[in-house]
């Protein structure tokens, strides 16, 4: 069995789908790995660790693409009218496995589909026990809340922590972090070692309890809504007039704080609104909102997805790549979830597919020339 890694050909993707110490537990178990010349080199894993590692090294991405029986990938695969279309150079019977965001790609789905590609999609991974070394979603997560907060410091004409100085005592800098997710947390967690004063808030009110131990204050709304959680433990949507209730009251917190980081995402559904314009405008010059939403949308009303503007001496970034950004250690994280995913995959050095899984069952997207239920549900 060949498992074939390309290089990512969106330009502001530096992660690498394996990496090194990852591609040699599964020479281990019989596979052969062969990489694209170059995969790595963006997240600083060179041509010759994989070599080290027991890899092959090939010289194009159709050589790669081509000749994989196992695909693994960090973005989805190009389709037709996307420059160049990967999709069309995959085999057929092949099997890919990557994020592929079926909920909001379903025309991708489509042509893998037609191509007759089995797909598997982590970002569908059921949150079970058994499958949390597998969740690629909270490891990017983690990645994207520790360096959030990192970006505020830089933007923020502030410093973080309490100093008691000969010229006098500065405050520490209050943060806001909207969305307790594993993002969240981290970003709680973060500005907390910087030595922000924290305060949090989430839709689920579960999680008071680890948004304080980590010593953040936890921002109470309001009577909760029922079906805060959704399945999987995932937020849900509420309704519009709970959702104005939770920006009329976050206006207040929203104002007081001198960075804001949102996180609060819906899977499957626009991000919700948590802090409007006018919450925006009562901010003091030289705040930092930091949008994590923004692929989605955006938790602010103002953001704008892939930029930084200001708004009244209020800087507003709305990063897409934060990923990318740390490549080294996110492609790390991300190849060991993979390779546990594959790992599962594979009996006697060779792909065997168990529907009966709940895992296998739960991220397949595509099968068999068919769209499959999880890249609908």
């Amino acid at each position: 069995m060949r498992i074939g890694v390309a290089k990512e050909l969106v330009s502001e993707e530096h992660r690498v789908a394996l990496v090194p110490e990852s591609a040699a537990r599964l020479i281990a178990v019989g596979a052969e790995v062969v990489v694209e010349k170059g995969a790595g080199e963006a997240a600083f894993f060179p041509d010759a660790t994989y070599q080290e590692a027991g890899a092959s090294i090939l010289t194009t991405h159709r050589q790669v693409l081509t000749s994989s029986d196992l695909l693994l990938k960090v973005r989805p695969p190009l389709g037709r009218g996307q420059g160049t279309d990967e999709i069309a150079m995959l085999p057929k019977g092949s099997v890919l496995v990557g994020m592929l965001q079926p909920l909001t790609q379903p025309e991708l789905i489509e042509q893998l589909a037609k191509r007759g590609v089995t797909a598997f999609s982590l970002d569908r991974l059921p949150r079970i026990s058994r499958a949390q070394d597998m969740d690629v979603l909270s490891s990017m997560s983690t990645v994207s809340g520790y360096h959030a907060v990192l970006m505020a410091a830089e933007r923020l004409p502030r410093f973080f922590p309490l100093l008691m100085t000969a010229a006098g005592t500065v405050t520490p800098a209050r943060v806001l972090v909207l969305g307790a997710g594993v993002a969240g947390l981290q970003a709680i967690a973060t500005a907390r070692r910087l030595g922000g004063v924290v305060r949090a808030f989430d839709v689920r009110p579960q999680v008071k309890e680890q948004v304080e131990s980590l010593g953040a204050q936890f921002v109470d709304v309001g009577e909760p809504e029922a079906a805060a959680e959704g399945q999987g433990g995932y937020a849900a949507e509420v309704s519009a007039a709970t959702q104005k209730l939770q920006q009329e009251a976050l206006a207040r917190e929203v104002a007081e704080a001198d960075v804001v980081i949102s996180t609060a995402l819906v899977p499957g559904r626009r991000a919700p609104v948590l802090v409007s314009k006018a919450a925006v405008a009562k901010m003091r010059p030289g705040s930092v909102v930091i949008d994590l939403a923004a692929e989605a949308g955006g938790n602010c009303e103002l953001t704008e997805p892939g930029k930084e503007i200001q708004k009244g001496g209020v800087w507003i970034l709305g990063p897409l790549d934060l990923p990318s950004r740390m490549a080294y250690h996110a492609s790390q994280l991300y190849s060991r979830n993979l390779t546990r995913f594959a790992l599962s995959l594979i009996k006697d050095g060779q792909l065997q597919l168990n529907f009966d899984d709940e895992v296998v069952s739960a991220t397949c997207v595509a099968h068999d020339g068919q769209v499959m239920a999880g890249a609908r549900s």
